[in-house]
């Protein structure tokens, strides 16, 4: 990614994996130099790690468990691990996928989780519906923010604790929404593409979001509503969306190509 005279420029993406299965949730490491991304090989979801400046690919966790969602955190990685009885719930591995430890015992299913803080954490909780919830570390309380939401969830840049969601609508429609984890408010941003669901931010505070096989950003303080960045055909159904921490580069995930 690079930006000319305010507006994002994109280059043509290149294919990071070539596994036929399941490779998604992908999230940069602090400092830009990996991707950490969700495998699914022989029935068993392990995280692994492109790291960009050999181009290969290794795994993080090889555990009898499967690890969903690899998220940063404190210099170790959080997952949503399903366990071997089914149940998930939020836990911790150090970078090398070694030492795991259950950071929320009395909170689940867990399916997403974004840090609002270094001890407050947002979880996506499975349900009908699903609902956004928020506790802290070593806390017994925990607060339903919000219903019926999607899977997308993120911290804010440039905000001490505020946290980004998709709320569903009765009405087929969706937006992208704002919680402020310490004032304990929400207010609306935007309403998302298509009644779509994953976004993700750039370090500089625009959002991106796909729609087909175009990326599309927005704004906050140009207030112009979503705009149209690069067609990436012939990619489609592209979903999860990552920046880097430098805002230089852009992970998605894109449903593999129809066989001819």
């Amino acid at each position: 990614l690079s930006a000319e005279d305010g507006e994002l420029r994109i280059e043509t993406p290149r294919r990071l994996t070539t596994h036929a299965g399941y490779d998604n949730q992908p999230t940069f490491t602090p400092d830009g130099s990996a991707v950490l991304y969700t495998s699914v090989r022989a029935g068993q979801a392990d995280t692994y790690r492109y790291t960009f400046a050999d181009s290969t690919h290794r795994a993080v966790t090889t555990t009898p468990t499967s690890e969903y969602s690899p998220t940063p955190h404190e210099g170790g990685l959080s997952v949503v691990r399903v366990e071997e009885d089914g149940t998930q719930r939020l836990w911790q591995f150090d970078m090398e996928g070694t030492g795991p430890s259950l950071l929320l015992p009395g909170i689940q299913p867990v399916g997403y989780h974004a840090w609002a803080t270094p001890t407050r954490v947002a979880l996506y909780v499975l349900g009908d519906p699903a609902t956004l919830q928020l506790t802290e570390l070593d806390a017994e309380a925990v607060d339903t923010l919000a219903r019926d939401i999607g899977r997308s969830m993120h911290r804010v840049p440039g905000q001490s604790a505020t946290i980004s969601f998709t709320q569903y609508t009765s009405d087929s429609t969706s937006s992208i929404q704002l919680f402020d984890t310490e004032a304990m408010a929400s207010e609306p941003l935007v309403e998302t593409r298509a009644g779509g669901d994953f976004h993700a931010w750039t370090p500089d505070g625009r959002v991106l979001m796909a729609d087909g096989s175009a990326l599309y950003q927005y704004n906050p303080d140009g207030a112009a509503g979503w705009q149209r960045v690069a067609d990436l055909s012939p990619l489609q159904g592209i979903t999860r969306l990552a920046v880097s921490p430098d805002g230089r580069q852009l992970a998605l995930v894109a449903a593999e190509p129809a066989s001819e």
